[in-house]
């Protein structure tokens, strides 16, 4: 039996400017028994930077099947782990959901140490709509499988946020500018919080053009947000017919309501359109 509970730490580490490592996840990583990391000659020198001399264990793609086993003894056993990956928020398009969720089923504390966040950071600073997102993370590698991806993605109104490998970059912008439409608004943020650091806005067309013509966007690591389709706006005749229907059953208001919310029409005007059908005037 344990002296102690073993706790899992998810640790976010910095995505390029170190200064972003909290005072916390500091404490955390140097406190912890052992450090699971991506890579743990990269994890090696962020931690020497700090004066961390936490043991590292590796935790990646290809061993986290096996190595999640005896990560979850050790937790059993009471070890405190932290779980970090190469850069940024770990799970986020990185190793480490299998030793989360093993961790959790096995009724071992999992505690967030929040902080950088390469979607995040790009999503704060695009000037698309934020209020809700879509997290794509990296699209396929293959033209052919990639567009047929974006082709599931067209009617999506929401932000759409991507990671991409700057060797696929032109490929990738090229296939959004065709299957989304060239004049579709996107953000390209690429090395952020790092000293080349650069957001970039432009139409889809425009940004392949760029990737082409600039040797910068060869370079660093990318995140691509995209503005999300155009809802779907119902003809008028439509709006007739289906606030023909709810009137039958619904008061003015409450049926113009409810027609806006069905077709995607302004409300006001489905109101002053029920009055007609209706044949009642507005109260002065």
């Amino acid at each position: 039996m344990a002296e102690r509970p073993g706790v899992l730490y998810v640790v976010a580490t910095p995505i390029g400017n170190l200064d972003d490592l909290s005072p916390r996840a500091q404490q955390v990583l140097r406190e912890a028994d052992r450090v699971a990391a991506e890579d743990t000659r990269h994890s090696g020198k962020l931690l020497g930077q700090f004066g961390i001399a936490t043991p590292l264990v590796s935790l990646h793609e290809h061993n986290e099947a096996e190595r999640t086993d005896e990560l979850l003894q050790q937790l059993k056993s009471g070890a405190r782990i932290a779980l970090i990956s190469d850069a940024g928020t770990p799970l986020i398009s990185d190793p480490g959901f299998d030793l989360v969720r093993a961790a959790r089923r096995a009724g071992i504390t999992v505690t967030p140490v929040p902080g950088a966040c390469a979607l995040v950071a790009a999503l704060s600073v695009s000037g698309l709509p934020t209020d809700r997102f879509v997290y794509e993370g990296f699209l396929p590698a293959k033209s052919a499988a990639r567009r047929e991806r974006l082709a599931e993605l067209t009617g999506e109104t929401r932000t759409l946020v991507f990671y991409e490998s700057v060797h696929r970059l032109r490929e990738s912008l090229e296939d959004m500018a065709a299957v989304f439409g060239a004049g579709r608004s996107a953000v390209l943020a690429r090395e952020l919080t790092k000293l080349h650091e650069s957001v970039r806005e432009a139409p889809l067309s425009a940004l392949a053009d760029w990737a082409v013509q600039d040797p910068a966007a060869g370079k660093g690591e990318v995140v691509l947000v995209v503005a999300g389709a155009a809802a779907a706006v119902a003809a008028p005749a439509e709006g007739d017919r289906v606030l023909a229907a709810l009137l039958k059953e619904l008061p003015v208001k409450q049926a113009a309501a409810l027609t806006a919310e069905i077709t995607g029409m302004k409300k006001n005007e489905l109101y002053a359109r029920a009055l007609e059908l209706t044949g009642k005037r507005e109260k002065p």
